[in-house]
């Protein structure tokens, strides 16, 4: 097994001579663009599967920590071989590959994400696209100057409904924006149920690699099964980010594509029912003070999230009294309408009574994987690249840094990538990395 001097020492004499990404390089474009797969069941089979239906992907290797777990790729390429160990991969594989498709839990975006880019490959990586808000900006950085095509884990993006509804909301037909309202009715530790580590932990499976499932947390046992591997790890401050961090790339998604939401939050709070320092709060509001775009009314507008079965009020919009808001999604106030964007669902539109009723025309479902493949091959970043998705992440997570500080305004300093009125709370813009689990500097 590879070690980590090893894997720098080997990556960094391979970016040494990496112009650019190889398929780039190569200008060969009737060859297939040769895919990594990082995290291989679960949404990593789904990503894997959905890209190996493209007719110029091919897959050139696959890893998973769990071997176990690796049985459905291995009918997808019985002779692509298999490792357990990413950085192993990179190092063999070298310029093989010409792009990754990262399908982990969060806490293990970013590490991976910024070597693959700083080799010069292409990413398409998972939502939230990191675990903390500093991973965010040098993902998002590393991106620009490897100048490779990413793309953002948030399928939905390309789906006729919430393209539908982007489209709709920037042709006016609700009017300018004045209020946001997104919900999910996942709770916070909604998956694993547990709040506190078993007290008992069983030791892994010989399939598990623990070493390099824990990556860059603090180390801890096992646990169980489904405590935190393979489903229970989002509920886990240690490794993921509860319901907001898993679905609010997500349900954000269209509102920060149809206001053309570019500048993070000027201030925002959060409120919730009670949490420890292991799993999110079970139930959770978060108010963001948004600076104004071309389609919002004002200088400002208020955007709140809710999760764990909260509802918004619906007072101040264009829905009758009697109308029911879905599981999820969200709601977004005009001037003359309002729209209702279930998540995964049609929009549903509604007038203020003296407005008239515009034509808004039904946008058609792209392929999100495709469209990032396509991108690769043509040198065309897609719409939800990492310039994109690391300041959506951004948005994201910085509601999870509220959550410590219940109740309390913090200001942000989106520039200096600071809160500026509450020294404590910087901490948790970033975090501990383990011995020999590091980011690598910005190259």
């Amino acid at each position: 097994m590879i070690n980590r001097r090893q894997f720098l020492q080997t990556s960094a004499a391979a970016a040494s001579v990496l112009a650019a990404p190889a398929f780039v390089r190569g200008q060969n474009l009737n060859s297939k663009l040769q895919l990594a797969g990082v995290g291989c069941d679960g949404k990593g089979f789904s990503d894997i599967s959905n890209m190996a239906t493209h007719e110029k992907a091919k897959y050139v290797g696959f890893c998973d920590v769990d071997l176990a777990r690796t049985a459905k790729v291995k009918k997808l390429g019985p002779a692509v071989p298999i490792y357990q160990d990413w950085r192993e991969m990179f190092a063999e594989l070298g310029d093989t590959i010409d792009a990754v498709t990262v399908s982990t839990p969060d806490h293990m975006h970013a590490l991976i994400t910024l070597h693959a880019m700083q080799m010069g490959k292409h990413v398409h990586c998972q939502k939230p696209l990191t675990h903390n808000i500093t991973e965010a900006r040098m993902v998002r950085l590393q991106a620009g100057q490897s100048g490779v095509i990413t793309r953002l884990g948030n399928q939905i993006h390309s789906h006729t409904h919430y393209r539908t509804a982007v489209a709709g909301v920037q042709a006016g037909a609700i009017g300018k924006v004045k209020q946001v309202h997104s919900w999910v009715g996942t709770p916070g530790h909604g998956k694993s149920f547990h709040i506190s580590r078993p007290k008992n932990p069983v030791s892994p499976p010989e399939s598990v690699n623990w070493e390099e499932w824990i990556g860059v947390a603090p180390m801890r046992p096992y646990g169980g099964d489904r405590i935190y591997h393979p489903w229970g790890w989002r509920d886990w401050q240690d490794f993921g980010n509860g319901a907001l961090g898993d679905f609010g790339c997500h349900i954000l998604d269209p509102v920060f594509s149809a206001l053309d939401v570019a500048d993070a939050p000027t201030q925002f709070k959060a409120d919730h029912t009670g949490m420890n320092d292991e799993v999110w709060p079970a139930q959770n509001t978060v108010d963001y003070v948004m600076p104004g775009t071309p389609y919002t009314a004002g200088d400002t507008f208020a955007l709140t999230w809710n999760d764990g079965g909260r509802l918004p009020s619906t007072k101040g919009s264009h829905l009758p009294s009697n109308e029911a808001l879905p599981a999820s999604g969200s709601l977004l106030i005009g001037e003359s309408g309002s729209l209702v964007l279930p998540h995964v669902g049609a929009p549903r539109w509604y007038f203020a009574a003296d407005a008239s009723r515009p034509n808004i025309e039904t946008l058609p479902s792209l392929n999100h994987y495709h469209g990032w493949i396509d991108g690769c091959l043509s040198g065309e970043q897609p719409t939800d690249g990492f310039d994109y998705g690391g300041r959506l992440t951004e948005v994201v997570l910085l509601g999870n840094v509220a959550v410590r500080f219940r109740t309390q305004t913090l200001q942000w300093d989106a520039d200096n990538l600071r809160i500026t009125n509450l020294e404590a709370a910087n901490k948790w813009l970033t975090r501990d990395y383990r011995d020999g689990w590091e980011l690598p500097a910005l190259t």
